[in-house]
């Protein structure tokens, strides 16, 4: 009984204090909630915050004019010699000047799914493995026609960081923002509808690359869709290929066929092949000529397929492949000697093919292609093998059947390079990987990116030293470079904590390690934390290989990244990054011996390439002709003053 009367002393007790707690409870839950939310607010600025950390899951579209993004990556030592961590300014957390950026450019690890876990350190990045000559540099390499034009979904890479755009781009002017499908399509640039793992960089690029104020025009996307119709119903495994393969062993001419062909021949080196094919594309496009390129082992896997539901390359059984390196049977069948037996005696019969050698040291004869009367003859060749090492656009502009059509595809006559190439020169995901790890570990965090593309012609006779004396006059005439305080061993800390990164492209390692060293050793000016970097120095240009050109091909892209981009005089490697980027570089002028130039450097003219060897000569009269003087939109190249570029009216794009 005491038992159970104490129970229920206890019981009432218990319900006394559970009472009390509850009303406790009651008035303390709202500011318990407000703490909470509070909490949880912080903790999501702190995920999001494009200072703090990054996402690792696709970029948001909200952040990409973030300049401050960066990879998420451990504490780090600076080139200058200073030190940052997270608290402070993590937007350069990807610099580690121990580490050997080069590293980058020799790995493949691309074996994976398309959903791999996203790169967290360089350390991470130099741990992948495999290398660039495991897998593209073999003897066995498989030689079907994707996996030579880099279609294989073999390589998978997706890129796990918002890339940041610099400075503003004060050139476009649009009122309202484009979407992200217009950017993804490059405004109509690039058909809807393709597999979009077959070619990451397609529709990844445009997280890449600034914005341009200068879109496609509605001729030239118009004009795209009916030529992929066209290539779509001519090009290789198709009934109308095979029958126009049949006439041309037969040397059959069929004055009806809807498919005539233009066969694009490498010559030399990397950027001179790529300008030459984005002048052969538009020579196909304003004569309704299908564009086949004849790859050899080391052009494999540098680019995607530009053509859906077709291919561009030529198929290794072409019938006339082992007359190619003959010069007497090309000269034999030039469009030079058959534009001489028209005059002479006229043509009696149409030949099915004909050889065209516009290289730059090639056949005087065939120069006659930039005569308009030859177009009249050529019009019904129904096969017509290319060879060319220049950049022949300005010269659709002076011809008359032509000048009418090119103006209503590029009303901007100075993006050419810029829209073709980038329809034509999508990376192969294999390259898209190498770009996107070594841009996001080296490059992605600066504040300002600065190329700069290094092209000694004649080492022998111009020491290195003075071309990096060279450089270093340029970089100061022009404060294209940082400035450096060699009176002081400390750096100036700035309020904004700014930085930059310099990305040195050459065959030698002396001016990334002078230049790495001169900003290690000694703080900047104003403050600045800088960064250089080299992915790759082969010593000596490589023909015939093909882990030259992918180291080639990205590096290109790399420097058409950049915000300031310098150059070299004469290199078309400087004129493919330039026109991708729609940049208009500082140029070195070229060095004499061990004399530097005076000016050291000079502004390019033009965001195009420069077409080293137009017609000198008037194609009625026969006189000689300044090719830069005839019409105000083309102009004398600033770095070869023989050569002709075109000229907009615009600073930027």
């Amino acid at each position: 009984m005491e038992i159970s009367q104490a129970a229920m002393g206890n019981s009432g007790l218990d319900s006394k204090r559970f009472g009390a707690a509850l009303v406790v409870c009651l008035f303390a839950l709202p500011g318990l909630f407000v703490v909470f939310e509070t909490s949880q607010n912080q903790k999501l600025s702190i995920t999001w915050s494009p200072i703090e950390a990054r996402n690792d899951t696709e970029p948001s579209r909200g952040s990409r004019n973030d300049s401050t993004q960066h990879s998420n990556m451990a504490k780090y030592e600076m080139a200058n010699g200073t030190e940052k961590n997270h608290s402070q300014n993590d937007c350069n957390s990807a610099r580690n000047i121990s580490s050997d950026p080069s590293i980058l450019l020799n790995e493949t690890s691309l074996e994976s799914d398309t959903h791999q876990a996203p790169v967290q350190s360089t350390q991470d990045l130099h741990n992948t493995s495999g290398s660039i000559n495991d897998t593209t540099g073999s003897e066995n390499m498989a030689t079907d026609d994707k996996l030579l034009n880099g279609s294989s979904s073999k390589y998978d890479f997706t890129p796990t960081t918002m890339i940041p755009q610099g400075q503003p781009d004060a050139s476009n002017h649009s009122s309202s923002p484009p979407s992200e499908d217009d950017e993804k399509l490059f405004y109509g640039l690039f058909p809807p509808g393709i597999e979009e793992d077959s070619c990451l960089s397609r529709y990844q690029s445009f997280l890449y690359h600034r914005s341009s104020h200068y879109k496609p025009s509605s001729y030239l996307r118009s004009k795209l869709r009916k030529y992929e119709k066209l290539h779509r119903a001519c090009g290789p495994n198709t009934k109308s290929y095979r029958n126009a393969l049949k006439k041309l062993k037969s040397n059959q001419v069929s004055q009806t066929s809807k498919c005539n062909y233009i066969v694009w021949m490498p010559a030399n080196g990397l950027g001179n092949r790529m300008v030459s094919m984005v002048s052969s594309f538009l020579y196909a496009l304003l004569t309704n000529r299908i564009l086949l390129v004849d790859f050899g082992r080391d052009m494999r896997d540098l680019f995607c397929e530009p053509f859906p539901k077709s291919s561009w390359l030529l198929p290794s059984h072409f019938p006339l492949k082992h007359e190619f390196g003959i010069d007497k049977v090309r000269h034999s069948h030039s469009v030079g000697s058959l534009m001489k037996k028209a005059a002479n005696a006229g043509m009696e019969t149409i030949p099915p093919y004909l050889f065209l050698n516009l290289n730059h040291g090639g056949d005087d004869e065939d120069r006659i292609f930039y005569c308009d009367k030859s177009q009249d003859h050529l019009q019904n060749i129904p096969w017509l093998l290319l060879l060319s090492d220049q950049y022949f656009v300005p010269s659709f502009f002076l011809l008359p059947s032509f000048e009418e059509e090119v103006k209503k595809l590029f009303p901007e006559k100075e993006t050419v390079f810029y829209h073709l190439g980038h329809y034509i020169f999508n990376p192969s995901n294999h390259i898209w990987g190498l770009i996107t790890r070594f841009y996001e570990a080296y490059l992605a965090g600066a504040d300002q990116r600065i190329g700069l593309q290094v092209r000694v012609f004649k080492p022998k006779s111009t020491p290195l030293q003075t071309v990096l004396d060279q450089i270093l006059a340029c970089g100061k005439k022009e404060e294209l470079l940082p400035q450096i305080d060699t009176q002081k061993s400390t750096a100036r800390p700035t309020q904004n904590g700014t930085s930059k990164a310099i990305l040195v492209t050459s065959l030698y390692p002396e001016f990334y390690e002078n230049i790495k060293n001169m900003y290690w050793t000694n703080p900047t000016v104003t403050g600045e934390a800088v960064g250089v970097y080299q992915p790759s120095h082969e010593a000596y240009q490589h023909f015939g290989d093909n882990m030259h050109n992918m180291k080639a091909w990205a590096e290109i892209y790399l420097l058409s990244l950049s915000n300031v981009l310098v150059t070299s005089a004469w290199s078309t490697f400087g004129y493919v990054a330039q026109g991708l980027g729609g940049l208009k570089p500082w140029f070195l002028y070229k060095a004499n011996g061990q004399h530097i130039p005076d000016p050291p450097c000079g502004r390019d003219n033009s965001r195009e390439p420069c077409f080293h060897f137009p017609l000198t000569f008037d194609c009625k009269s026969k006189a000689k002709v300044d090719a830069g003087t005839l019409v105000p939109y083309i102009r004398h190249c600033q770095d070869r003053r023989w050569g002709v570029k075109l000229v907009g009216n615009h600073d930027k794009l």
